[in-house]
């Protein structure tokens, strides 16, 4: 069944502009029956783990000439992460679409998102995984400039040049790979890996995963697209970009290349940890000056994801639970934080918080659902954000990482404080209802 992740919203893709041209209202509600397929398919795929981890050939044709699909537990995890997030971003597409102008196209490019995305996570092999990591990134830069104003084009141009300029860094270590263990399959790279003496082009190939992967992910310093990126696209895509391709093209696929192709080693822990804290550090000092509200999501969302990355550099069972833990916490709160920004865009008209405020008796399920979300990043208990910091924080200090643990307690204090300003603006905005003509 794994190839179903992708041959649905494939199908999708092809079949939304074509019965369009015959039917406008098609695209949405065929687009919503595909999230909500992928969705019920995703929570399915938790039953397919017994019995252990699960491959598909492609064809009948077994590595190395053939290609693979790989169903694990990081798996079950990543394809629920996307397909969710996926579904409930196509389902708020719905109403707010409608602001913009042909909707057909963006649900084509929303499918074929969701395609890339879930190749990704199956892919058994560094080839596959690099094409639909391509799909899902050009589907990426499209979505950014959707609304074709002067900020979307400039914003989708920036993340487009440096996502070229990543994906060719990555390109560029397959490429060293190959030319070292001679076949692109996961797993034979990894029994070559430890058959080789070629030690130092493994570790340049790291370094090269390491930055390509980090543009992706906008890790400090390669996060400059990240807070232009955010506030340019429509609120779906925002909760997308921040909840689950950044996660998926970029986490997960360097926690996999790490953990089950390289090899996880003292060095990459180092690396990790100190890129962690200084993402969440400075992602977080950065956000306390924004006054606009998807911008400050941005920074916050280079904040969380350095927690991450911290968190799976320790390289403790703790640690890396905790990190996975957060990973599909902030997909969750991070996503509802802008679905709600893009409802207070399409109330008012504005995203500045200077100008915003007032709208708790006008909008009071967007300010309840923007109460929790707010709590649950700043890690207040009982929230879901709250358990996988402390998980985090407690991991840190059994790996004597004091530094770390402080550093989180820290950007965790620093996050509430940026928060508070969302629920104590001035009251000036009143609800200015766009147009849908």
């Amino acid at each position: 069944m794994l190839p179903i992740f992708i041959i649905v919203p494939l199908a999708c893709a092809f079949l939304i502009p074509v019965i369009s041209k015959i039917r406008r209202d098609f695209a949405p509600l065929f687009a919503n029956l595909c999230g909500i397929t992928l969705l019920f398919f995703s929570l399915n795929s938790i039953s397919w783990l017994k019995g252990g981890l699960k491959v598909y050939y492609l064809g009948g044709w077994r590595p190395p000439f053939g290609i693979c699909m790989v169903l694990d537990g990081l798996t079950v995890l990543m394809l629920l992460v996307v397909n969710l997030i996926g579904c409930l971003s196509l389902i708020y597409s719905i109403g707010y679409i409608k602001r913009y102008t042909a909707p057909q196209l963006y649900y084509t490019l929303f499918s074929l998102l969701l395609a890339g995305l879930n190749g990704v996570v199956i892919s058994g092999d560094l080839f596959n995984l690099f094409v639909f990591l391509e799909i899902t990134s050009i589907a990426s830069y499209a979505l950014v400039a959707f609304g074709t104003e002067a900020e979307e084009l400039e914003a989708a141009f920036k993340y487009l040049v440096l996502g070229s300029v990543a994906s060719t860094i990555i390109l560029l270590g397959i490429g060293i790979l190959l030319g070292n263990v001679s076949t692109l399959n996961m797993a034979d790279i990894s029994r070559s890996i430890n058959l080789s003496t070629s030690g130092n082009l493994i570790s340049y190939a790291l370094a090269l995963f390491t930055m390509g992967f980090g543009l992706k992910i906008a890790l400090v310093p390669f996060h400059a697209w990240l807070p232009d990126a955010h506030p340019a696209a429509p609120a779906p895509m925002s909760a997308m970009l921040s909840g689950v391709v950044i996660k998926t093209i970029g986490v997960y696929a360097l926690i996999r290349l790490v953990f089950n192709v390289i090899g996880f080693k003292p060095v990459v822990s180092l690396i990790f940890i100190w890129l962690g804290i200084i993402s969440m550090s400075i992602g977080v000092l950065l956000a306390i000056g924004q006054w606009d509200f998807k911008r400050l999501l941005a920074y916050h969302s280079i904040s969380q994801i350095g927690y991450v990355i911290f968190a799976i550099g320790l390289g403790t069972p703790l640690g890396i639970s905790g990190g996975l833990l957060h990973l599909f916490n902030h997909s969750l709160f991070k996503s509802l934080l802008f679905l709600n920004a893009g409802s207070v865009e399409y109330a008012t008209g504005t995203r500045d918080l200077g100008k915003l405020g007032g709208l708790t008796k006008e909008m009071p399920v967007t300010s309840n659902t923007c109460l929790v979300a707010s709590l649950s990043i700043a890690g207040i208990p009982p929230l879901c954000g709250f358990w996988s910091k402390l998980i985090i924080i407690i991991a840190a200090f059994q790996a004597h990482n004091t530094a770390g643990g402080t550093a989180c307690i820290f950007v965790a204090l620093i996050t509430l404080a940026s928060f508070l300003r969302c629920r104590n603006m001035p009251l000036s905005a009143g609800l200015k209802r766009p147009s849908l003509a």
